[in-house]
């Protein structure tokens, strides 16, 4: 494996491709967890929707329980090199309560609507209220590139 040079960004260059990746990937680690149990991380498929990020898990998930009793969770994006955290809390609907618009964008990214199965589905929604993006040690120092749900310069 071959080193390279890491070029030290801008927040406002971070900030950009933070948002560029959440429009384009497909998949999320989601950490949650249990009061008695523990931690739990799984990878879901996510949407994007420019505010917030929108996944979905069996209604009797582990990840479905574990938000409902403790919504605060943290999200990875799954590149060691180019590392976007986000934390934020949840907030779970039901599919038939799901607002129709992140539902209908849900399915139409990925060719599969959770509403029209037989097994009840959540739709979990996390508004980031904390986003870290750094590539690299270079890059630790101004990784927060979102406090308190607003975007940094």
């Amino acid at each position: 494996m071959q080193a390279t040079e890491i070029i030290r960004r801008t927040t406002a260059e971070r900030r950009r491709d933070t948002l560029e990746r959440l429009g384009s990937e497909r998949d999320i680690w989601v950490s949650t967890a249990h009061p008695d149990h523990g931690p739990h991380q799984v990878p879901l498929w996510f949407l994007w929707d420019g505010q917030a990020v929108w996944m979905c898990t069996g209604a009797n998930s582990a990840t479905a329980r574990n938000v409902q009793k403790e919504p605060r969770v943290r999200l990875a994006l799954p590149d060691s090199f180019d590392v976007v955290l986000l934390q934020g809390e949840a907030k779970c609907y039901p599919a038939r309560e799901v607002p129709h618009d992140a539902a209908d964008a849900f399915a139409g990214k990925f060719g599969w609507d959770p509403r029209t199965e037989e097994t009840p589905f959540l739709y979990v929604c996390v508004a980031p209220q904390t986003v870290r993006a750094w590539r690299g040690v270079p890059e630790l120092r101004g990784r927060v590139v979102m406090r308190d749900g607003a975007w940094l310069e």
